[in-house]
């Protein structure tokens, strides 16, 4: 009988192991996910990490010259969106094998997997109360006072 749970314990171990050493390739995975999407203009290039942090951009030399400032800081969000993007896909093709059959990796990534469709609305903001604290009351046609 004691043979029996030592046999047990060891599967136990055994699995937790597997288990381990897949999420540490799992983690590694996710650590080398570099994406890069470039601009249709070719004038930026953005590089992200699997969670969506900005590791690299680009811009030719010309994008100042062709580009005004608000236009081009309007095609380094596209772009880095794009990247981003890609590097989205990418981590979840590396969690895909350790979740259980029916799981969206991508729903998982953005953290709304267990969420229903009421509960990813977002609230609405809250009304402001109304401040009577520089309002004059005494005269109605005289300036406020702070």
């Amino acid at each position: 009988m004691v043979a029996d749970h030592r046999a047990q314990v060891e599967d136990l171990l055994a699995d937790y192991r597997r288990s381990r050493d897949q999420l540490a390739e799992v983690h590694r995975a996710l650590a080398a996910i570099s994406e890069s999407a470039t601009s249709p203009c070719g004038l930026v290039t953005a590089t992200v990490s699997a969670q969506g942090a900005l590791t690299g951009l680009d811009l030719h030399e010309d994008a100042y010259r062709v580009h005004r400032p608000d236009e081009l800081a309007a095609i380094i969000v596209r772009t880095t969106a794009a990247a981003d993007a890609l590097a989205a896909r990418a981590a979840g093709h590396a969690v895909a094998p350790v979740l259980p059959t029916g799981t969206d990796p991508g729903a998982l990534l953005r953290g709304t997997a267990d969420l229903s469709p009421a509960e990813l609305v977002p609230p609405r903001p809250a009304a402001e109360e109304e401040s009577f604290e520089n309002l004059t009351w005494l005269e109605p046609d005289s300036p406020r006072r702070p």
